[in-house]
């Protein structure tokens, strides 16, 4: 084997290994949820195991904006996630289309209060990433995506009475995104991925994470109270727009920071470069400082 192929080898291992890191580190709310789903299992507690997990929720929202790995922003955005999932908990639990079998104090209509910090990490996992990987977004339209993003969240409640426009709101998102572009840093170098495509992939990591947690018990389908199945490959495309939502609301705040846009040297036909690469400086003074960003 060559040094060049050596060479290549070892970056795309760092590159790798750097991903790997940020993501884990964007991960610490979403990975305490399910840690302690997961412990509350299999560990006898003195209290309900849904109290236990609005305790730990609530326990960790406190200590990671104590230690300000989240801004007071970022708490009230997770903060709008649990409540937004909770309203959305409420309605499908008495519509039947999922359960929460075991008893608790802090369940309300039947679902524990605990259930809105799932939807919250979803939130934390967002904005952590955004300010980690150094994310930015080009050929981005707020106001449509808003729209579509509101229209799929209320189509979650409406479909019970009308017809399921999920699939047309999907349609309408891929012809809003088809150049909107996200871009990210790792290791000091630049990529983009078509935001559409970043959706999919976080809607196929939740449905993951959902099969395990009502394996383990943090909810219950309505064909999983005999025994334990795999939810329907279906719900990807529902937690995708979920994702939708959850992007259109960090990127809101994200606008108000002055974040939301592009680099200067953020172009979709850009695959790779290095930001500190005299190639970069060279692009990057070339324009202007707000050709990065939509009109």
């Amino acid at each position: 084997m060559t040094h060049a192929a050596w060479s290549r080898i070892g970056r795309w291992w760092r590159l790798l290994w750097a991903f790997s890191w940020l993501q884990l580190q964007s991960l610490v709310f979403a990975a305490v949820i399910f840690a302690a789903i997961a412990l509350t299992a299999v560990v006898p507690l003195p209290i309900a195991r849904y109290d236990a997990l609005l305790i730990v929720g609530i326990a960790l929202t406190l200590v990671l904006w104590a230690v300000g790995w989240e801004s007071g922003r970022e708490v009230l955005v997770i903060l709008g996630f649990h409540l937004l999932g909770l309203m959305m908990e409420i309605f499908k639990v008495a519509a039947g289309s999922w359960a929460y079998p075991e008893d608790a104090v802090t369940k309300v209509f039947d679902v524990p209060l605990y259930s809105g910090f799932m939807y919250a990490a979803v939130g934390s996992y967002i904005v952590q990433a955004w300010r980690r990987f150094d994310l930015r977004v080009t050929d981005y339209r707020p106001v449509p995506l808003t729209i579509l993003a509101a229209a799929a969240y209320l189509n979650f409640f409406t479909h019970h009475y009308i017809w399921d426009l999920r699939w047309v709101i999907v349609v309408l998102f891929l012809i809003e995104m088809r150049a909107t572009v996200v871009h990210f840093t790792v290791a000091g170098e630049r990529f983009r991925m078509p935001l559409a495509a970043s959706f999919l992939l976080i809607g196929i990591a939740l449905w993951v994470a959902e099969n395990l947690a009502t394996l383990l018990g943090a909810w219950q389908y309505p064909d999983q109270a005999e025994f334990w199945r795999a939810v329907h490959v279906g719900k990807v495309g529902s937690w995708a727009l979920l994702v939708s939502l959850s992007f259109v609301l960090v990127a809101t705040v994200k606008q108000f920071e002055g974040t939301l846009y592009g680099h200067p040297g953020d172009r979709p036909s850009v695959l790779s470069r290095h930001r500190n690469s005299p190639a970069a400086d060279e692009v990057d003074e070339s324009r202007s400082p707000n050709q990065g960003e939509h009109p």
